[in-house]
C-alpha cells in the first residue's frame, strides 16, 4: 500500500520540537514534485528545532520501501554532525505522546547519511537508537550508532531504501537491494528515553516517521507491505 499520495499530507502527523502537534512550523514539511520536501527556505536559523512526520497508523510486521535524497545547503544553525542526514523512524512512541520540547520520539532510527568528501567511505541506512537499545549477535548494544556496510552516495543521486521489521524479533536494512545491516530484539532505554516507566520493555509495534534535522531532504515512493498472515 502506498502510504503517500504524491499530493498533500493528508494521513501524516507533524510534530516539532517547541511547536505543538500539528503545528507545521515555518512549512517544514511540504509536498514538491510528488515528494515530501524537508525545506528550510522560511527559516532564519534552525534553532535545534527537529522534527518528525508520522504516518497515522502504527504498524508491527511489515516491508518499507521508499526512496530518498539530499538537496541544497545545510540551514544556517544546523549541527555539524547533522550535514547530508537525516531518517527514517521506526517502532515511534506515538507522537501524542512526545513532550512539547523533545528532539526525538523513542524509536529506532535508520540513519541516512550523504557522502561529503569523494573517497571518504560515510555510510547510510545505519542503525541510530534514541531511547532504546537492540540485540545483534545475542549481545545487548548500548552504543547510540552502528554503521551499515553500505556504499556511499554523493550529491542529489535518488537512493532506494528497504526496511524490513518482524515485530521485535529481527529488523533489517537494505540500500538498493543490498542488506545491510540486521538487529533484533528492541527494547526501551538509555539515552533519550522520555519513556522512563517502560524501560526495559520490549518494542514491538511502532509509528513510522520520517525526520527533519537541518539539511534539506525529500522522500518518494513511500509504500508498506504488511507481513502479517
Amino acid at each position: 500500500m502506498s502510504l503517500f499520495n504524491g499530493i498533500d499530507l493528508d494521513n501524516w502527523k507533524i510534530k516539532i520540537k517547541g511547536h505543538p502537534l500539528g503545528d507545521n512550523w515555518n512549512q517544514t514539511f511540504r509536498v514538491v514534485d510528488s515528494a515530501i520536501r524537508v525545506d528550510y527556505s522560511s527559516y532564519e536559523k534552525f534553532g535545534n528545532s527537529f522534527g518528525h512526520i508520522f504516518y497515522e497508523t502504527p504498524y508491527s510486521n511489515y516491508r518499507l520501501k521508499l526512496k530518498y535524497r539530499f538537496i541544497g545547503e545545510q540551514v544556517e544553525g544546523g549541527e555539524s554532525w547533522a550535514l547530508r542526514n537525516s531518517g527514517v523512524m521506526i517502532h515511534c512512541q506515538a507522537p501524542e505522546s512526545m513532550d512539547l520540547n523533545q528532539d526525538f520520539p523513542v524509536s529506532i532510527e535508520v540513519q541516512l547519511l550523504g557522502g561529503l568528501d569523494k573517497g571518504k567511505k560515510r555510510s547510510t541506512a545505519n542503525l541510530c537508537t534514541p531511547g532504546t537499545h537492540v540485540c545483534m549477535n545475542k549481545e545487548l548494544l548500548t552504543t547510540h550508532c552502528i554503521d551499515s556496510n553500505s556504499d556511499t552516495f554523493y550529491g542529489d543521486q535518488w537512493v532506494e531504501l528497504e526496511v524490513e521489521v518482524r515485530h521485535d524479533s529481527l529488523i533489517s536494512h537494505y540500500v538498493n537491494g543490498k542488506k545491510v545491516i540486521e538487529y533484533e530484539h528492541p527494547v526501551i532505554g538509555g539515552e533519550y528515553n522520555s519513556l522512563t516507566e517502560l524501560e526495559g520493555k520490549r518494542l514491538t509495534t511502532g509509528y513510522i516517521s520520517l525526520q527533519s534535522e537541518s539539511h534539506p531532504v525529500e522522500f518518494k515512493n513511500i509504500f508498506l507491505l504488511s507481513l502479517n498472515k
